[in-house]
């Protein structure tokens, strides 16, 4: 199978669509979201350390915060608005 090299903000989402509000352990996000443990610890790292994502310690999970919540939605309009401008539309010609 050939890889599938994914953006930063590919990822991200991703990450943060799996848990979506949820509590969520780290081997569910990685197996969800295809990623190394170590790549997936980083990318933890980051969403926390941006308040997009907490960390539950008592249960060891992690859970979207109400700014991760925001940025998936977002990012999933943006997702819908490029599908519709790349397949709703006709492109047009240009003449000179």
């Amino acid at each position: 199978m050939k890889p599938v090299h994914r953006s930063r903000t590919e990822i991200i989402g991703a990450i943060l669509e799996c848990a979506n509000g949820n509590v969520i352990r780290i081997t569910e996000i990685q197996f969800k979201t295809y990623l190394s443990y170590n790549l997936l610890r980083e990318y933890l790292k980051i969403l926390i350390e941006n308040d997009l994502l907490e960390y539950i310690e008592g249960e060891r999970s992690f859970k979207t915060t109400p700014k991760g919540m925001h940025y998936l939605e977002v990012y999933n309009r943006m997702g819908e608005l490029v599908v519709q401008n790349t397949y709703g539309k006709r492109t047009q010609k240009v003449t000179a």
